[in-house]
């Protein structure tokens, strides 16, 4: 669920759990798309046959592709009115803690952490977890540095 907020209210969302995200099944076709985007084709990525011989049974989505659909579930959980501007000014600390295999579900919670004002705007930082359906460790746990203008 979306958690839509003013501008102007931004500054008291420091500590504010904002929820999960929708479940996003991650397929082979979406894994491809990310070697070829990213010219990273390594077999545990790339061939499901070969990889189910390796050390996680199936293909493996690439770390940095789970990371990225941070972006994705970011903007599905808050929305900023009156801005002119939203960046993703970038990360603090990121681990990946469990393979995301080829078929798994994945979702994020966002927590609020810190809410600092910068030149013009105001720069959220947000703890992301992404965790995998069914799992006992998240896929991914990062700190997301995000930016609205006004």
């Amino acid at each position: 669920m979306t958690t839509t907020i003013a501008y102007d209210d931004i500054a008291g969302l420091a500590g504010t759990d904002l929820g999960w995200s929708d479940w996003l099944e991650i397929t082979q076709e979406r894994v491809n798309g990310f070697a070829d985007a990213t010219d990273d084709h390594q077999w545990i990525h790339t061939d499901p046959e070969r990889a189910k011989d390796g050390p996680f049974g199936s293909a493996i989505a690439h770390g940095f592709l789970t990371l990225s659909l941070a972006v994705s579930f970011w903007t599905e959980l808050l929305d900023v009115t009156g801005v002119s501007t939203k960046v993703n000014y970038g990360l603090d600390k990121v681990r990946f803690v469990s393979p995301v295999t080829v078929g798994s579900r994945v979702r994020m919670n966002a927590v609020v952490a810190e809410v600092a004002e910068v030149a013009g705007g105001y720069q959220l930082a947000v703890d992301q977890t992404i965790e995998i359906d069914g799992g006992t460790k998240p896929a991914v746990v990062a700190r997301g540095l995000y930016r609205f203008y006004r």
